[in-house]
């Protein structure tokens, strides 16, 4: 899967293997002092407010100036590591005051 970063720091197009585009929404991004490593989660753009969704989460690296590019998005592989994300997403979830509800 590749990726491409729009002129919205907000929106993501992610590319899948057959060539398919999605724009999805960054949530949120987060550091973890433990991995070192500074993590953002996706959604569809076009999903509705009372549809459910799937959230997609990347680790990434930045410049030197903060910005992300295309190839700077990764794929999150270790179990331990994927907990600790999903940890951070329901904390999100459960916070009123975060999510926005």
């Amino acid at each position: 899967m590749t990726q491409e970063v729009n002129g919205d720091d907000r929106q993501i197009t992610l590319i899948d293997d057959q060539g398919n585009e999605e724009l999805y929404e960054i949530l949120f991004t987060f550091h973890s002092d433990d991995y070192d490593k500074s993590y953002v989660l996706l959604y569809p753009a076009a999903a509705s407010d009372d549809e459910e969704i799937e959230v997609l989460a990347f680790s990434y690296d930045s410049d030197s100036a903060g910005d992300v590019t295309s190839s700077d998005l990764h794929e999150i592989e270790a179990d331990d590591e994927w907990n600790m994300v999903q940890g951070v997403l329901n904390t999100f979830l459960d916070d009123d005051r975060l999510s926005g509800e």
